[in-house]
């Protein structure tokens, strides 16, 4: 199921800015996959991706707002028909999805697997980083295109989360093709496109992995309840960061929190699906 936005707290944006430069020449590196170089989806199809939640309309929304590819938080696109050329990513969400029936739907629906949902986040996948480890071999037994479990926040930091995962991974020689990050800019205004850039400079530069941007989106999450932006400033966000997603090579992937508004209120359509104008803006970015 879908990240329960309450239960988030912002820790990218700003505090990632100046995070590469301070990092310097101490790059921790996780073990390069011999899979990685032409495994199958190793070639972005075209960057621009959303999450899907199902409802009335989804799949025409999918194409509408000019996405590529999708996910839907599972192993399965589900009551979401898939569109005609755009590409379904599943995902093992959590401990109890790594099992046969999951496992065995990921190998059929999709060429690249998503790991575990924001393991460092109560309410989500919710799990130690040595729980992951113990489990990654299933994933990786898949043979599928593999990405790291996606955490919430600080993936560019030492003795995080993801540190312990992929310093663990590499010791293991486990496989990790790629890492997905989530970000959520509680700064509305121009400045946030940049915020986002530093943070995934950091992240790169810290691991020198291929990286897919899974869920961002302008939230502040700082105070007892997110606040979100004006329609004006989420459209301005999107036509400027999309570009700038584009520019960065290490950056093969990313997708827009979320579809449906039904779900918050950053979603690109109206839960019957009729875009609304950072839908439009999103639809009008390149891919």
């Amino acid at each position: 199921m879908p990240p329960d936005p309450t239960r988030r707290r912002f820790l990218g944006g700003a505090a990632a800015l100046g995070t590469a430069a301070a990092l310097g020449t101490a790059f921790v590196r996780a073990a390069e996959s011999p899979a990685s170089a032409g495994a199958p989806g190793s070639e972005a199809a075209g960057g621009k991706g959303v999450s899907v939640t199902p409802f009335d309309g989804a799949s025409a929304a999918v194409t509408g707002v000019g996405a590529s590819w999708y996910y839907t938080w599972a192993s399965t696109t589900g009551d979401t028909a898939r569109p005609e050329g755009v590409e379904f990513v599943p995902m093992i969400w959590g401990a109890d999805a790594v099992n046969g029936t999951d496992l065995g739907n990921a190998t059929r629906e999709g060429s690249q697997l998503l790991g575990f949902n924001e393991p460092d986040m109560a309410g989500q996948a919710d799990m130690p980083a040595a729980r992951a480890l113990e489990l990654w071999p299933e994933l990786e037994a898949t043979g599928l295109r593999l990405g790291a479990p996606a955490v919430a926040h600080s993936a560019d930091k030492a003795g995080s989360w993801l540190d312990q995962f992929l310093t663990g991974a590499a010791e293991r020689g486990l496989r990790v093709d790629f890492v997905p990050v989530h970000w959520y800019g509680a700064d509305f205004g121009p400045d946030a496109v940049d915020h986002l850039r530093g943070y995934l400079e950091a992240v790169h530069a810290r691991w020198d992995k291929p990286l897919w941007l899974t869920e961002y989106a302008l939230t502040d999450f700082t105070g007892s309840t997110p606040r979100y932006p004006s329609e004006a400033e989420q459209t301005a966000f999107v036509s400027s960061v999309v570009p700038m997603l584009n520019s960065l090579p290490y950056v093969e992937r990313h997708a827009w929190f979320t579809l449906s508004t039904e779900v918050g209120p950053t979603g690109l359509c109206a839960p019957g699906g009729a875009l609304n104008a950072t839908g439009r803006a999103y639809r009008d970015a390149p891919a």
